[in-house]
């Protein structure tokens, strides 16, 4: 794009670059130096990119010079060095600035330390390790979602899981559903497990048996529900009441279902753990964890956890996830829908061993994901993850093969439908002997179903399924 010294005004400038589809961040430098465009009225986009990006102070605030874009009377009526610190330093007056400019989106405020008054003596936030106004507002906005009084966002939902497990001490004991995600029992054993906390994996589908494996230093039982893979569910509410009477701290891994489709809160679970990564982000474009819960002196201890582990999440990945909240009813009951018509196809398919769904009738606990898995309307939804057995690697093989619109990867829970293989891929870290007593085989697959159109889908996988 080449650039008329003499006609250049703020407007024009707009103007050009959304004509070329391209995306420009203002640097106040160049804005106050109209020789910057060349000494001979013309310059090129990519020469002037190179000197903003050469300019410390403005790749330092970068993010936070975004805020200028939709209001060029800011550039021209204030000084350099106001703007520069007003973004960067000062937090309180970050709203002044949204309300003037007209910017309908949340702050990315990517900045690692705060001006400060005075010893002691900060507006509100000193070290973004610590808090940071992105961070603070995502939680609120987590906290909200799940109907909990606290939210504590960290960088990975592994992160999370570890923070909370970290909770306790040596001899301490913790029950976890037998097979949740691979990575937690890699973490728990290979980790943890070393400092001296003790753990048993167990079958948590009965709340019954859930406390015949409660000990005297039994201080938390960890539940998926669904379980990955293998979909069973947890009666929340009964397990409840267990852990209560017993004096035991409960929390729920929810990532599959997400505060759309399940609040454990409302069952009168202490914790729930989300990783954010899933279907709270939705785009396979950012790494996150959560924890939420109504109990102020376990948000403490989990605060302090944060802030002295350090497993922080940026606050660009924190403005990612504030814009994904915002589609996620969308995005959820569009991929569970498709899920429930796709489940109801697969199991009429002869070629398949299993096929596992919480929405079919033949799921051994259909009961309970009618009785809590429910949208904020109380409507019933059955989730968007399956898992079917195609019995035969050759089969399994072929079926990965032949498959366009499902990609083989990791992770759930995006808008793009993903499939893959637990055995070889998630639960990598679960002794085989283990795995197969559990029923996730070689031949085991899951489907995490996005919001594609549901005839593509289904034509995917009747040419995945081709003999």
């Amino acid at each position: 794009i080449t650039f008329d010294n003499e006609n250049m005004d703020y407007a024009t400038f707009d103007k050009k670059v959304h004509e070329n589809s391209m995306e420009f961040i203002p640097c106040v430098e160049v804005f106050n130096n109209p020789d910057a465009f060349g000494t001979d009225g013309a310059g090129e986009f990519e020469w002037l990119s190179s000197q903003i990006i050469a300019h410390d102070e403005m790749v330092k605030n970068i993010r936070a010079n975004l805020s200028f874009f939709g209001n060029p009377t800011l550039l021209s009526s204030r000084p350099k060095q106001e703007i520069i610190e007003q973004n960067s330093d000062d937090t309180a007056q970050r709203p002044s600035i949204s309300s003037q400019s007209g910017f309908n989106s949340n702050f990315d405020l990517s900045s690692s330390t705060f001006k400060q008054d005075g010893v002691r003596k900060n507006r509100g936030q000193a070290y973004s390790r610590v808090a940071n106004p992105t961070r603070e507002r995502l939680e609120e906005n987590l906290a909200a979602l799940d109907g909990a009084k606290h939210a504590i966002c960290y960088s990975t939902g592994m992160a999370a899981t570890t923070a909370l497990f970290q909770l306790f001490d040596s001899g301490d004991h913790i029950i976890i559903s037998r097979n949740t995600y691979g990575g937690t029992y890699r973490m728990s054993m290979n980790v943890l497990k070393r400092q001296g906390l003790e753990f048993d994996w167990i079958d948590t589908r009965d709340p019954e048996n859930i406390k015949k494996h409660l000990k005297p230093n039994t201080k938390l039982v960890h539940v998926e529900t669904p379980t990955n893979p293998l979909l069973e569910l947890c009666d929340l509410q009964e397990t409840s009441k267990v852990c209560k009477e017993a004096g035991v701290y409960l929390s729920v891994d929810n990532s599959f279902m997400s505060p759309y489709a399940q609040r454990p809160i409302e069952f009168g679970v202490d914790v729930v753990m989300q990783s954010s990564t899933k279907s709270l982000s939705g785009h396979s474009d950012v790494l996150g964890g959560v924890l939420t819960t109504n109990d102020e002196t376990l948000a403490d201890r989990l605060r302090f956890m944060l802030k002295a582990t350090g497993g922080v999440p940026s606050a660009f990945d924190n403005w990612i996830l504030l814009r994904s909240t915002k589609t996620l009813a969308l995005r959820y009951q569009k991929s569970s829908d498709n899920a429930t018509e796709l489940a109801d196809w697969l199991k009429d398919q002869e070629i398949l061993d299993r096929v596992i769904y919480p929405g079919l009738d033949s799921h051994p606990q259909h009961n309970i994901a009618i009785k809590q898995q429910r949208t904020p309307e109380d409507a019933i939804i059955f989730g968007n993850m399956i898992s079917i057995d195609l019995g035969n690697l050759g089969l399994r093989d072929k079926f990965l093969k032949n498959l366009k619109v499902f990609t083989l990867a990791e992770s759930l829970g995006g808008v793009e439908s993903l499939v893959c293989v637990p055995y070889n891929m998630t639960h990598a870290a679960i002794p085989e002997k283990t795995k197969l007593e559990m029923g996730i085989t070689e031949t085991l697959v899951r489907l995490s179903v996005g919001i594609e159109d549901l005839a593509d889908l289904k034509e995917d996988l009747i040419k995945g399924l081709e003999k």
